[in-house]
């Protein structure tokens, strides 16, 4: 893929939640599965269940934007309040900027003071480039490696 590769953002429609997804669990098992345990990575795919995270998006808990380039979806944020669940870009799609656009798209909806993350191992050096700093050490729950992150945003 070349570097003028149009991209668009929107908020995620239902119809494009199996793809999306499908995005987050293929990069999830390519990058950050590695780190994991064998709980740990089922904890994250029981996380997934499409059921459930429609059911969130229809309360109004959760909001989901993506990234699309030629028709597919490329990249994704999700965010409870403040909190970012997720964040995943398609491995061809690193370093174009996609992450931080997604970030900025969620910014401008939500004006959150600040934001937080839970950072897999593999993710922690890009939500430092992104702005983010640990606010403790890495915690293990039910399988799930996480550095608790935080990021102040300009009011």
């Amino acid at each position: 893929m070349s570097e003028n590769k149009r991209y668009s953002y929107m908020e995620l429609t239902t119809d494009r939640l199996y793809e999306t997804l499908e995005l987050v669990r293929d990069v999830f098992m390519e990058f950050e599965a590695p780190d994991y345990s064998d709980e740990g990575i089922e904890e994250f795919l029981r996380f997934l269940e499409p059921v459930e995270i429609a059911e969130k998006l229809d309360d109004g808990n959760m909001r989901i934007w993506i990234c699309n380039s030629g028709g597919e979806v490329v990249g994704m944020i999700a965010a409870i309040e403040n909190h970012i669940n997720l964040l995943f870009v398609n491995a061809m799609h690193h370093r174009k900027g996609i992450a931080r656009r997604l970030l900025e798209i969620m910014i401008e909806n939500n004006r959150p003071a600040e934001l937080t993350v839970n950072s897999s191992p593999y993710a922690i050096e890009a939500y430092k480039r992104l702005g983010f700093s640990e606010t403790d050490a890495e915690q293990v729950i039910s399988g799930i490696r996480y550095t608790p992150m935080r990021r102040e945003n300009p009011s």
